[in-house]
């Protein structure tokens, strides 16, 4: 592959027998073109590219074949490194649950130095989402830092206000925690959920922006779900 590119990149100056003798490489073998239905051929020329670039896909191994001389398209390329299982599947990126970008209130980590030593002293909450076919649905959790059992729950369609109250409400009849911690999400950040917060006289605690370590607890828990 190498020596075909070197003298695709030459050919222009020197007469090419000259330069496969050069690289050593048999003029036959340099005009050479897999025939249509010279699968294997084409599969042996592919990996001579991923042995080079291990993270390239179709169209950029197709794009290097082209440039190295050889008739072929994109359809042919896929399909055969689909069959073979070549084909590099780039990671679906699911939808950012916090929005930190608002006008309402920040407040302070309050769990900075902070030892917890009992139940319900402090709560983390996070939000996380969950992949069904061609949509998402969206889970909001209630952690007690201390036994880290779950406190409360809710799922969703709609990544609003509503999810988060709807896991709080059921969750604050049965317990109450002396501080809230969350990141400093839209959601958590809404004047109706620190309102109820407050009501309860829950302090409010939030993570610096950036800063996923502040909530560590929770996002061990909601990396397992």
């Amino acid at each position: 592959m190498m020596q075909r590119q070197i003298v695709n990149s030459l050919r222009d100056k020197y007469p090419v027998s000259v330069l496969c003798e050069l690289v050593d490489l048999e003029r036959s073998t340099y005009y050479y073109q897999p025939t249509a239905k010279d699968d294997l051929s084409w599969l042996m020329l592919i990996k001579d590219v991923i042995r080079q670039h291990p993270t390239w896909g179709y169209r950029m191994i197709t794009g290097q074949l082209q440039h190295d001389g050889y008739q072929v398209n994109e359809k042919r390329i896929y399909r055969i490194m689909r069959e073979n299982d070549l084909v590099v599947h780039s990671k679906r990126r699911g939808p950012q649950t916090t929005n930190s970008v608002h006008q309402y209130g920040r407040y302070p980590n309050l769990l900075r130095g902070l030892k917890v030593d009992h139940p319900d002293q402090v709560w983390c909450a996070d939000i996380t989402y969950i992949h069904l076919g061609t949509s998402y649905v969206y889970l909001a959790v209630l952690l007690d830092v201390f036994t880290r059992s779950l406190r409360g729950w809710n799922l969703g369609k709609h990544l609003d206000t509503g999810l988060v109250l709807k896991a709080l409400r059921p969750a604050l009849q049965q317990r109450c925690p002396e501080i809230h911690h969350s990141d400093q999400g839209i959601q958590y950040a809404a004047h109706a959920y620190v309102d109820l917060l407050r009501s309860f006289e829950i302090q409010p605690s939030m993570s610096a922006a950036g800063r996923p370590t502040d909530n560590a607890f929770v996002e061990r828990v909601i990396r397992t779900i």
